[in-house]
């Protein structure tokens, strides 16, 4: 399959969206793009050190253009988002009009976990919490967060997406 698809992959931290996104690209012959990597190439800085040199405006601003960027002068691509990309700027607008949004709706007891296991330290939004910390910031992410997700043309719901469940799901929107 090589339609000139954007699948913009949107979700909690967390949620499996670099991930299942690098799958879904390699299945599809798909160029993989994560939004927080390529916003760390092309500023030649890590997104901490832009959230703490420059603020979380100056963050989303970044974010905002390079989204666009992706959307207008690519084709063919999975792009993993960040868990807050489409809440800001009407971002989730711009990823609807132009591309295909995939919302990976993991349950909050799954990606705790996958949180809290080891990867926890190495995001900023969670360093040196506690579990339960952890699980108080999810809670109130899902409620600020859901109704953006909510948007997504599709979504997946379940610990684990399936490619070949999405797959089934484009087709059918594809048609009509």
């Amino acid at each position: 399959m090589r339609l000139p698809l954007k699948i913009v992959l949107v979700g909690m931290p967390g949620s499996g969206k670099s991930t299942f996104g690098r799958q879904l690209a390699r299945e599809l012959n798909f160029v993989f793009i994560d939004l927080d990597h390529h916003i760390e190439k092309e500023e030649g800085r890590l997104i901490k050190d832009i959230f703490a040199e420059d603020g979380e405006g100056k963050f989303r601003e970044l974010e905002t253009k390079y989204l666009a960027e992706v959307l207008e002068n690519v084709e063919g691509f999975v792009l993993s988002t960040g868990g807050g990309t489409p809440c800001f700027n009407d971002n989730m607008e711009l990823i609807n009009e132009k591309g295909i949004a995939v919302f990976l709706d993991v349950p909050l007891e799954t990606i705790h976990r996958r949180l809290t296991k080891d990867s926890a330290s190495q995001r900023p939004m969670f360093f040196g919490m506690s579990a339960g910390e952890i699980t108080l910031k999810l809670k109130d992410l899902i409620t600020v967060r859901g109704s953006y997700y909510e948007q997504a043309k599709i979504k997946l719901s379940g610990e684990a997406p399936s490619t070949e469940l999405l797959m089934s799901e484009l087709m059918t929107l594809l048609r009509n």
